[in-house]
């Protein structure tokens, strides 16, 4: 962070042409938003499980009702979204303060997903029951199930690796968000060929192939912090890449559907809550689960 502030300061002082000024802008308003995040979450992590799950318990509020927002919605709906809020949010992240693996990982997949379309079809209301009860479990499974998944590796009971559950959590954090960044610096320096033209128009073959490069590499250098020898490390890290790419696809097709460039304006650079936790939803289920069951007895 210290060395992107200094890089950003470098070329606002040598670059000032009105070309490059928007550019410029714009990564350092990136850049500062990201100073935010990194002390929210450092602090969250000094102050110890707790504040880390009410953290993310704040995220996912946030980003559901970012979910929600650009969905439409009917009278019908208030009270699944209601449950959604504030039954759904809540006792999902009091299930991972408790450590009820079980109940934590059909709450929304099997509970939710059943009582939600219940709660709207009370109201009889069926014009367009189906598209509007999947938009709001999608919603749930993306903004909360998936994302909460993060805190949840502090729960992992690894033999050897007792009460570090933070490093893990954080070499997660780093290896997704700097496949992002990659991605998008390997993309402006070498991008050519376009992946996903009608999805996403930024994201390219070189990019992407850079991206997962490096960020797998990081990932295998940061072994030590994990209960991963090198390899398994540089595993792992592909995976959580590989899962954050295409989330990041997805969530730019809903986004193309619904006809918005971002999810919100929340956070100043970047756009939305979503926009920045896209590629953790997809890839935090997966490596946590991974994690699970391949190092925990």
């Amino acid at each position: 962070m210290l060395l992107a502030t200094l890089v950003a300061f470098v070329l606002r002082r040598r670059l000032r042409s009105e070309e490059t000024k928007p550019i410029l802008d714009n990564l350092s308003a990136r850049i500062k938003a990201w100073w935010v995040m990194v002390i929210a979450l450092g602090g969250a992590l000094l102050a110890g499980r707790n504040a880390v799950i009410a953290l993310f318990a704040l995220v996912s509020f946030a980003a559901l009702r970012e979910f929600i927002t650009l969905t439409p919605t009917r009278r019908a709906d208030h009270g699944a979204l209601l449950l959604s809020f504030f039954v759904a949010v809540p006792l999902q992240y009091g299930l991972i303060w408790d450590d009820w693996y079980g109940l934590f990982s059909i709450l929304i997949p099997v509970y939710a997903f059943l009582i939600l379309p219940i709660t709207a079809v009370i109201f009889a209301d069926s014009k367009h029951f189906l598209a509007r009860t999947s938009e709001t479990q999608w919603g749930l499974m993306i903004s909360v199930y998936c994302i909460s998944h993060v805190p949840a590796l502090l729960n992992l009971n690894i033999p050897g690796y007792q009460g570090r559950g933070a490093l893990l959590m954080v070499f997660f954090l780093i290896v997704v968000q700097s496949s992002d960044v990659l991605q998008y610096v390997c993309g402006k320096l070498f991008g050519r060929h376009k992946i996903a033209p009608e999805v996403s128009p930024s994201k390219t073959v070189e990019g992407f192939a850079g991206g997962v490069a490096c960020a797998t590499a990081l990932g295998a250098s940061l072994w030590r912090i994990t209960p991963f020898n090198p390899l398994q490390a540089a595993g792992m890290a592909l995976i959580i890449t590989l899962m954050g790419f295409l989330g990041g696809l997805v969530m730019s097709a809903i986004k193309r559907d619904r006809g918005v460039k971002d999810w919100g304006n929340l956070i100043e650079g970047h756009g939305g809550m979503l926009d920045r936790l896209d590629s953790v939803a997809f890839s935090a289920p997966i490596f946590f689960h991974v994690t699970r069951y391949f190092f925990t007895p």
